[in-house]
């Protein structure tokens, strides 16, 4: 523990003469590249030896010439050793924000559909909310409404106290991708398994099952997504995950429509039709390639690159991309040497970056459950049949509900990598708490015509669901990816994984029972406040991450708890108010708190920072 301690302190120390930039007036906390610590020379041998040690020696010239451009990223024309190709390859990356080989978008699409199993998972138990309890005899009030609330909850009980753990073991042995497709296979059997159950605990036994499938993947393949896109892009890419959520939704609403008409077995369709984007996951995964983090973390560095060459559009591209990951990498190894799965869950909580990224991306996960939109994804057809729709009314409102989801949550794919995760969350989630309040509130009118009656709680469940879908919702499991260390990533996933799914049981199990004490009014307001309790956290503990590769978030979550709150507080929210709601328009904008040198404020090429610390090598 002593070492530990004294290579924690080192590293401190080191960091320090890069992430504290005196001599910058545009931020208090400048991210340098940790590369820019060595003279050009150096870089070049050092990148050399790196490749000619680790069985990539054929492409040694090509690594010392992608160092000088990890090192300065911003004015790589003025690397005098490129090649024209590879000075045409970098500009066309640079003026070209998604331009990318197709693996790229084949790996991160596949992923992505992967994520259609949650969705259409929770809108399968919507459907099935109308008929199976009467299957299985287990309507009306008292017992009976928590037996359906632990039917619907399990999955997610599981998911977080079971699936999400044995993360870190599967992805040991098996790999991202070995471990995605095990879990996809789960969730292909179990849907289909659910639809031909007789009894509501052999429904409750398939479900648990399901949901350690669940946890699993859901900690996985947020992982392997970030970890495969380019940063400019990251954001995006990453966020495709909960568009395919939302999509899943909305196909598992198109498919109880469709099925609505089935009869006693519509119930047992609903369910089980959730295998069909497990399969496609299931079958896909065998073509994209490992995650290059993952096999460097494995000390398997030529196939690393290898991957790297498959994700990349040119190699100077995947060799610069590579080395500063491994650059980093080894850094991380100083500070955070976590030797085995408890040290390095441990970790998330003792160490301070760590636990700093383990703060925000908590409450992300732990803000989706708080807004209140899983009450809608779960019970969204039993309470519009509360207020006067049939089934088959509340079937196509629950539809239009997921179709929204979808539409709303493209225009995120836009802003999360130019807004930005933070700021998203801090506009959304106040008119998230106006109007689930003024949807709970409709629903107090019993008078006039069911237009009048049902139409103003329609209308602010949309409304709620569109801020929701242009902020927490991409934001949650996209953020909670990208904060933690390569070393611990698997651990602090599973443990904000765990988060997620355990409220999202509670809140599962005991909506039934508050509808009926609280009624849904209650229930809509009691959320409603917790959107701004929500709020609050995002505010104190939510870092931006915006356009920062995986590894410069090192030193982003360097920054302590209180100076970040108190720059936020003293600093950041009034200059805002007095320029956007006092009018203030000359006001100058003050420095931000943390900002890129690569990427705002790095000197030309020639204008090398004296060396100040040696990088650690592998």
């Amino acid at each position: 523990m002593a070492e530990k301690a004294k290579a924690q302190e080192a590293h401190l120390e080191n960091r320090d003469n890069y992430v504290h930039d005196e001599k910058s007036a545009a931020a208090i906390h400048v991210i340098h590249n940790p590369l820019r610590r060595e003279s050009p020379e150096q870089v070049v041998a050092d990148a050399q030896a790196f490749a000619n040690n680790h069985n990539l020696g054929e492409y040694a010239d090509l690594f010392g010439r992608a160092a000088l451009v990890a090192r300065d990223q911003k004015h790589f024309q003025s690397v005098p050793s490129l090649l024209p190709e590879e000075i045409a390859a970098l500009q066309y990356e640079r003026d070209h924000k998604w331009h990318g080989p197709f693996m790229l978008w084949y790996s991160i699409s596949l992923c992505a559909i992967g994520a259609a199993t949650q969705g259409w998972d929770q809108t399968g138990s919507n459907g099935a909310n109308l008929s199976f309890p009467a299957e299985f005899g287990i309507t009306g009030e008292g017992a009976n409404e928590w037996k359906v609330g632990a039917v619907n909850a399990i999955i997610f009980l599981t998911a977080g106290l079971i699936g999400a753990f044995i993360t870190d073991p599967l992805n040991h042995y098996l790999g991202r991708r070995g471990e995605i497709f095990l879990t996809a296979a789960c969730l292909t059997a179990t849907p289909i398994a659910s639809g031909f159950t007789h009894s509501w605990q052999a429904l409750f036994a398939v479900r648990f099952v399901m949901g350690i499938g669940i946890g699993a993947k859901n900690a996985t393949v947020p992982i392997f997504s970030a970890e495969l896109a380019p940063a400019r892009v990251r954001g995006a890419l990453t966020m495709f995950w909960q568009l395919w959520v939302v999509a899943g939704i909305f196909l598992g609403f198109c498919a109880n429509v469709i099925v609505k008409d089935t009869g006693r077995i519509a119930w047992r369709l609903q369910l089980g039709s959730a295998f069909i984007p497990a399969f496609i996951l299931m079958l896909g995964i065998w073509f994209t390639p490992e995650s290059p983090r993952w096999l460097m973390k494995h000390k398997k560095y030529d196939k690393a690159f290898q991957s790297f060459l498959r994700l990349r559009a040119h190699p100077i591209i995947a060799a610069r991309d590579y080395y500063y990951s491994y650059i980093i990498y080894t850094e991380e190894q100083v500070a955070y040497p976590g030797s085995n799965y408890f040290s390095r869950m441990r970790d998330c909580f003792t160490v301070p970056r760590i636990r700093r990224a383990n703060y925000g991306a908590s409450t992300v996960m732990l803000a989706q459950q708080m807004c209140g939109i899983n009450i809608i994804s779960f019970y969204s057809s039993t309470i519009f049949t509360d207020v006067g729709y049939t089934d088959v009314q509340a079937l196509y409102a629950s539809l239009g509900y997921g179709a929204i989801q979808v539409v709303f949550t493209i225009p995120t794919l836009f802003m999360i990598d130019t807004i930005g995760r933070r700021r998203l969350c801090l506009i959304t989630f106040p008119l998230m708490c106006i109007f689930l309040l003024a949807a709970g509130l409709s629903l107090l009118k019993t008078t006039g015509s069911q237009g009048a009656r049902i139409g103003p709680v329609v209308l602010f469940v949309y409304l709620f669901t569109i801020m929701y879908s242009l902020g927490e919702g991409p934001v949650a499991f996209q953020y909670s990816a990208e904060v933690f260390p390569t070393i611990q990533r698997e651990q602090g996933m599973a443990f904000v994984v765990f988060i997620n799914n355990f409220f999202a049981g509670v809140l599962s199990i005991t909506f039934p029972r508050m509808r009926s004490v609280m009624t849904n009014t209650g229930a809509f307001g009691f959320y409603a406040g917790l959107n701004l309790i929500a709020w609050f956290m995002i505010f104190c503990f939510v870092r931006e991450t915006k356009q920062l590769t995986l590894e410069e978030l090192d030193q982003v979550f360097s920054v302590p708890t209180a100076e970040f709150i108190s720059y936020e507080a003293k600093v950041s929210s009034p200059w805002f108010w007095k320029r956007y709601f006092f009018f203030q328009k000359h006001l100058p904008k003050p420095p931000s708190i943390i900002a890129s040198a690569d990427t705002d404020y790095s000197p030309k090429y020639s204008e090398a920072p004296p060396r100040t610390a040696p990088v650690s090598s592998a």
